[in-house]
């Protein structure tokens, strides 16, 4: 079960989402249209907004947009309003809730809350073996 969905331009998410175990399906530039089939949570980094084009193709691809029920954002802090920009914006425009946010490719209590509350929401992110 994939409940998660992330994209990754410098690798820092992916890095997050691989401290985390859990499964989850890269969004890539080459194919975005993937359909989750299943609610989960997207993970996204902070970037110009023209940068994150493959996620706008992902969310409008078939169920994903009503299938969301979240949206987690990384970023610097030293950036002030901008931090985490993109995944206010997304969430915002796709009436979802905020529902982590990380710098960098975060630590590990941040790995630690991010399961949490991906459990809390009921999601099953079960990495097969």
């Amino acid at each position: 079960m994939t409940a998660i969905a992330f994209y990754s331009i410098t690798g820092q998410t992916r890095r997050f989402i691989e401290k985390t175990e859990l499964a989850a399906y890269e969004i890539t530039d080459a194919n975005p249209y993937y359909e989750m089939g299943e609610p989960y949570v997207l993970v996204i980094p902070t970037y110009d907004d023209e940068m994150l084009e493959p996620v706008i193709d992902f969310l409008g691809y078939n169920s994903n947009h009503q299938q969301l029920v979240g949206v987690a954002g990384g970023g610097n802090r030293n950036f002030n309003d901008l931090y985490i920009h993109n995944a206010k914006d997304i969430a915002k425009g796709l009436d979802v809730p905020v529902v982590f946010d990380f710098e960098f490719n975060g630590t590990p209590t941040d790995v630690k809350n991010f399961k949490k509350v991906v459990a809390q929401l009921g999601l099953k992110a079960v990495k097969h073996q």
